[in-house]
Order: structure tokens, then sequence, then C-alpha cells
């Protein structure tokens, strides 16, 4: 039996409708309390273990959300800590307009549950899912919420895990500007689905649109460079070996002046996640390219354990 963890859309009275408000954390408290103990509905045992998984720009709450991708990955995959990087609830689009089906439950209860079952689970909010910050330092469902985190890999490198709103100018200088682009974005997704609905019937593979865009648009090139550059010189200042983000849907693993820059991405276009191997290896999974992840879990590009352990000691203090 399935519980939903948030209320229906508040009943609009006759006079002056009321906007839907973001989700309270506390309903996760609730939901882990109420949820099924009879796991049969997860499907297929987990066939693909990792030491730590990171996801983010998950947008539950939205069309463009593909829940059912992240369903089918979760179902097959174990670790023992999965990090939730930011922009997982999208509180931006639930305040515009209701839109909360099943599948964003079963997602949220599918969490619920690993983190009741020994995964632990770290929430570190996006500016999406911004109310969440009032609650770092709670837990919720086993669910730890915290403004940012290190995490040590198994080979001994540090990383600092932050979603990477607080480095995006257009977010902490214009936010009205961002909530603007946001709107053009559900656009542009809106699109990007008609377009592969005609691709699918074509039996052409999918193809994303805005993901065509950043790359060849001169400014989102730009845009996406400055990013990672300022995360990178961020992640020197703390003395870590690297940085995991999200926050612009652009999956990435590489170095950048010696510093390990990586992006898990999202599950609205590229639909990818960072994982560790139990040896400290990195790398990113690509669900576009198998979907369903009941073969085997394709890796888009990986760091070997120990890379760029060498490039950068880490230093006393590290603040999180």
């Amino acid at each position: 039996m399935q519980t939903a963890f948030l209320p229906s859309a508040p009943a609009t009275p006759a006079a002056a409708p009321a906007a839907p408000r973001p989700p309270e954390l506390a309903s996760l408290a609730r939901a882990a309390l109420l949820a099924d103990e009879h796991d049969g509905a997860d499907g297929p045992a987990p066939r693909h273990r990792f030491r730590t998984v990171w996801i983010s720009d998950v947008h539950l709450g939205t069309p463009g959300c593909q829940a059912q991708a992240l369903l089918d990955f979760l179902r097959v995959t174990e670790c023992e800590t999965l990090f939730l990087v930011g922009d997982i609830v999208d509180g931006w689009q639930l305040r515009r307009s209701w839109y909360w089906p099943q599948a964003h439950n079963d997602v949220v209860q599918k969490l619920l549950r690993m983190a009741r079952k020994g995964t632990r689970v770290i929430y570190v909010p996006g500016n999406h899912d911004e109310f969440a910050r009032k609650y770092l330092g709670h837990s919720f469902g086993g669910v730890e919420v915290v403004e940012d985190w290190i995490h040590e890999t198994a080979d001994g490198r540090k990383l600092w895990i932050t979603h990477g709103d607080l480095f995006d100018g257009v977010i902490q200088c214009a936010k009205w500007l961002a909530y603007l682009g946001d709107s053009a974005y559900e656009f542009t997704l809106k699109l990007n689905r008609y377009l592969n609905h005609c691709r699918a019937r074509l039996g052409l593979p999918y193809w994303s649109l805005s993901k065509y865009l950043k790359q060849k648009v001169k400014r989102a090139v730009s845009y996406v460079a400055d990013f990672e550059g300022a995360l990178a010189r961020e992640a020197r200042k703390r003395g870590v070996h690297g940085v995991v983000c999200g926050h612009i849907h652009h999956a990435e693993l590489r170095d950048i002046d010696g510093i390990l820059y990586a992006n898990d991405g999202d599950w609205v276009e590229s639909l990818s996640a960072l994982v560790e191997h139990f040896d400290g290896t990195l790398a990113l999974v690509d669900g576009v390219q198998r979907p369903g992840f009941e073969a085997e879990v394709p890796m888009m590009a990986g760091l070997p354990a120990g890379a760029l352990a060498a490039g950068a000691a880490a230093a006393p203090g590290l603040h999180l």
C-alpha cells in the first residue's frame, strides 16, 4: 500500500483561489512511520552496489521530472550513502501550479524506505527546494538535512558537497531573472517532450533540445564554464580535493587545475547520477542510454581511485 506524504492540493474557495504551498519536511517523517513494511512493490532486488551515490535536480512537482526513470535506477541500486544534492522537490513550480502524480510519491517513498533499511541519506537543499533550509541540522524519516558536507572517498580524497546555487550570480544578484529563466526552461522542456514524442514515432532515439542549446549557445557555454571555475576555486580554498554539485543540469566529471569537479546532472533531461565504487573510483551513470537500468548500469565517464589525490593535500580546519 502506498502512503502519500504530501497533502492534496488545497480546496479552492469560490472567492479567492489559494496557491498551493510547497511541502513541509515534517510530512516526510510521518510518511516514514506510515510507509508499508512490505517491499515487494520495489521490484527486482538491487543488482548494482556502490559505496556512494549522488543525485540532484529531480524537480518533483513538475511535468518534466523523469520520476519513473529514477525509480528504475533506485530499485536496482544499493549504496551505503545516498546524497540528495538539491532541487529534489520544485517549490517554485508548486507555488505556480499543483502537479504531484503517484510516481512522485513513489520516489519519496523509495528514498524513505532506503533510509529506513540502512542507507545513510543526506539531503543538501538547493534553490528550488530552499524551504528545506529552514530545517538544517534536523533529520526527517532518517533523512539528514544539511547545508553542505565533506565526504571522504574510500581512497582518502575529501569532496565538498554543495548544490551550487550560492555560486550562481543570477540566483544571488537577480533572482527575478532566475524566475523568468525558469519559466523559459519549462517552455523548452514542453517543446522537448513534443519533439521527442514525434521522434519516438519515427523510431529515433531521445534527444535533448535544451542540452543542445546549452552546448551551442556561446553565453550558455560561458555560464557553465564560469560556474564550474567558481566552484573549483572555492573547493581549493577549503583545502579539499574536489567538489560535487548539481544546479546547472550538466553532468560533468573532470579536472580543473588540479581540483576534481563533479556534477551529477539531473533527472529531467540527462537522467544521470554520480557513483563511487568501493575502491574510490568515481563515475557518471547515464540513464538516457538505458532508462530501465535492467541490464548494466552504463558509465559515461570515470576517474580512477586516487586520481588527483596527489594534486591537493587536505588542509586542516575543513568546515561544512
